[in-house]
């Protein structure tokens, strides 16, 4: 692969890394955690593509009409994805002490999907090319960003609201699956060319409303009218 396409994978999530942590204005994470989510981002393609795999060979995609596309793309594909993206996310930073506002855990989830977004970006590379590189830099790669959004929006509201922490847990991950699925879906179907454009509009309906919760979470930090530190030495040991 030529050392150009390569850079052309990596630059779409290595930016929104970028735009997400400029985000969190108030009170920066620890730059090695965000790399540890973003690695750990990375190494979870592969059990992913394992389970993927696995509902392959299941007969799953032997799909029939829209609705078996649709079940599909929920189960065999979004669910899987978004699936070991969230027990990377409750596993690691959501149980440590430096996840200490609830702009954290869209910080840290998105750090989670880019890694996952960035080596498919490459795989795919590999395999189709630069046409394919540069049109899911401005698709597929924002897709993971905004699930990685939506994810991270409520499991930093049950972090630290205890007594609805399930109920905001089990909406986060049901809410990216589903608009995962919904985005997936129109892409896979090849019944009716003009749904395609439907996952367009899904990706454009999906960036308004979490740079909505972006901005949510921004303005409702309780470190905003505090003096922001960027200091890794002032915060709780990893």
């Amino acid at each position: 692969m030529y050392p150009f396409l390569i850079f052309l994978a990596i630059l779409p999530g290595l930016l929104i890394c970028y735009f997400i942590f400029k985000m969190d204005k108030y009170e920066a994470e620890p730059k090695l955690p965000l790399t540890i989510c973003f690695f750990l981002g990375i190494v979870i393609v592969f059990p992913a593509i394992k389970l993927e795999e696995f509902v392959l060979n299941s007969g799953l995609d032997d799909y029939e009409t829209l609705f078996d596309v649709f079940l599909y793309a929920i189960i065999g594909v979004a669910l899987i994805e978004e699936g070991v993206k969230y027990l990377v996310l409750r596993a690691y930073p959501y149980q440590m002490k430096f996840f200490n506002e609830p702009m954290d855990g869209i910080v840290f989830s998105v750090m989670i999907a880019m890694g996952f977004a960035t080596f498919e970006n490459i795989i795919y590379a590999n395999r189709f090319g630069l046409e394919t590189t540069l049109i899911r830099a401005f698709t597929a790669v924002p897709a993971h960003a905004t699930f990685g959004i939506i994810m991270g929006y409520y499991v930093g509201l049950a972090k630290f609201t205890p007594l609805k922490s399930k109920i905001l847990l089990t909406s986060g991950l049901t809410l990216a699956v589903l608009i995962h699925g919904v985005y997936d879906f129109f892409l896979m179907q090849e019944m009716f060319d003009w749904l395609t454009g439907f996952a367009i509009l899904t990706l454009v309906i999906a960036i308004v409303y979490t740079l909505k919760l972006l901005k949510l979470h921004q303005e409702n930090s309780p470190f905003k009218n505090i003096s922001p530190t960027n200091s890794d030495e002032e915060k709780s040991k990893i």
